[in-house]
């Protein structure tokens, strides 16, 4: 699963990974979690890529009640293209979710040490995703899903999935709304290379989905047991 993620990378750095070609704005996050607002670029017919921010947790158009969203944070990459909730949005409404970290907890005895899993040289990627658009009355809710597979080798200790990391040259055919061919979109929804990722223990403050702020990629006040912490180099 995923989650919890950041994004800290300067908004400029993330505009030029992604293709924008207008300034955006972007504070920095360390704690990025469901239900609350995160960025997502998309492409607009005749207006190219956009970057919007949209609530994390995906309500279909033709769902009755938008509290689902709070399910639908996650997508399977098994299923995505067949599971009512997300199948038109894959097949119509594919976006790019910029980060540069997301968490995952290992348990060690009764504790659950949070790990901050990067790319060797620190930088941002973006993570698979889709969006809808929920209408009823005057009320619209514009919300998004992240695409997860099976965990590579690094992740795997922690836990069995982790978010799809698009590789660059997939951002085009991913965005490209009228590209239906199922084969080849699922080609790119696969575990991201484990040499090119890295990972560390950080402070419990991520636990709470609250809790925003640098501290919580800190070290963690007690060191993992040395027994069982994960070699990550």
């Amino acid at each position: 699963m995923c989650g919890r993620f950041t994004l800290k990378t300067p908004a400029s750095d993330v505009a030029r990974l992604l293709g924008l070609l207008t300034p955006v704005a972007l504070e920095a996050r360390y704690n990025i979690a469901p239900t609350q607002r995160v960025a997502i670029v998309r492409d607009v017919p005749g207006e190219g890529r956009q970057l919007a921010m949209l609530a994390w947790g995906l309500v279909p158009s033709w769902a009755d009640d938008p509290a689902v969203a709070t399910r639908l944070f996650n997508a399977r990459a098994e299923t995505v293209a067949t599971k009512p909730a997300f199948r038109e949005s894959f097949r119509k409404r594919r976006c790019l979710i910029p980060a540069d970290g997301f968490y995952e907890w290992q348990r060690q005895g009764k504790a659950k040490v949070p790990y901050h899993i990067r790319l060797q040289d620190g930088g941002p990627f973006a993570l698979a995703g889709l969006w809808d658009r929920w209408r009823h009355g005057e009320l619209e809710i514009e919300s998004c899903t992240v695409i997860t597979t099976e965990a590579n080798e690094l992740v795997r200790p922690l836990h069995n999935r982790m978010p799809v990391i698009l590789p660059t040259d997939a951002y085009d055919s991913w965005l490209d709304a009228s590209l239906e061919n199922r084969e080849l979109l699922q080609h790119w929804l696969k575990p991201y290379p484990a040499d090119a990722m890295t990972a560390s223990a950080v402070s419990s403050r991520v636990n709470a989905a609250g809790f925003e702020g640098a501290d919580c990629l800190e070290p963690p006040h007690q060191a993992p047991d040395s027994q069982k912490m994960l070699d990550f180099n």
